[in-house]
């Protein structure tokens, strides 16, 4: 493993992040303060208790996911994609580093400042509301996980775009309506028995329950079918990443 290059390679991108520091920590943080005094404040006043726990408290965890899941892609896409469209990229491949290598400086990046804006939100938080973290471990198990496999999509999606519009595609269009649909905000126990079979079939879902069990020891969903689905989501990724340094595709052109 040639350490050297993850190093320089994440130091990089990590420089980079500090650079735009309002843009990166700032902007994040404010937003989901907007979040906490409308939902938290506003509705959470007409709403008592969710399963027991305040409804301030309860879209602490989604809060957190949603953060943690659209700057992990952010992050990434971008990192990987502005070497493809200023050409640099082809002198990292042509460099005596593999994959693997290339992969964990990128992603480890991004993985890092999604993990670095979510304990901030995290600290945030309790100026609002307050939590109580049953199994703090798992939290941060979780929250590292969500991370690193999220950050891994968003590196998939940084080859795949061919220009600055498709970036943001299928955050915009996909990820995030998943990640309000996915029991940010609510418990999936409150909907219809119908729309509640259907929301199995989110994936984030899954992330999300898993993530709030770790606060308040509550989920939607047995916690082992959470780690099973962020593991299978993770080895998803992996494996797209390695067929596509394998066969070059959107690398090569």
């Amino acid at each position: 493993m040639n350490w050297t290059a993850i190093k320089a390679i994440y130091k990089y991108e990590m420089t980079r992040f500090f650079r735009t520091l309002a843009q990166s920590l700032i902007s994040p943080v404010i937003s989901t303060s907007l979040y906490f005094v409308v939902f938290g404040a506003a509705i959470g006043s007409r709403i008592d208790q969710v399963e027991g726990v305040s409804y301030g408290a309860f879209i602490v965890p989604g809060l957190i996911m949603l953060s943690v899941i659209t700057q992990g892609i952010s992050n990434a896409s971008f990192g990987i994609y502005f070497p493809k469209f200023i050409g640099t990229v082809f002198e990292l491949l042509s460099a005596p580093v593999n994959f693997l290598e290339i992969v964990a400086g990128y992603v480890g990046a991004a993985a890092t400042k999604a993990l670095i804006i979510g304990l901030i939100i995290l600290g945030t938080a309790f100026f609002f509301v307050d939590i109580t973290i049953l199994h703090p471990v798992a939290m941060i198990a979780f929250l590292v996980l969500t991370c690193v496999s999220f950050a891994l999509m968003g590196f998939i999606i940084g080859i795949w775009a061919g220009n600055f519009e498709q970036l943001q595609l299928v955050p915009l269009l996909i990820v995030t309506p998943l990640v309000f649909l996915g029991g940010s905000f609510y418990s999936i126990s409150m909907l219809p028995p119908v729309w509640q079979t259907i929301s199995m079939f989110n994936p984030v879902v899954y992330l999300i329950s898993g993530f709030r069990w770790a606060f308040f020891g509550q989920a939607d969903v047995p916690i082992g079918l959470s780690l099973l689905a962020i593991a299978a989501f993770t080895a998803i990724c992996l494996g797209t990443i390695w067929w596509i340094f394998r066969t070059g595709w959107r690398l090569r052109q």
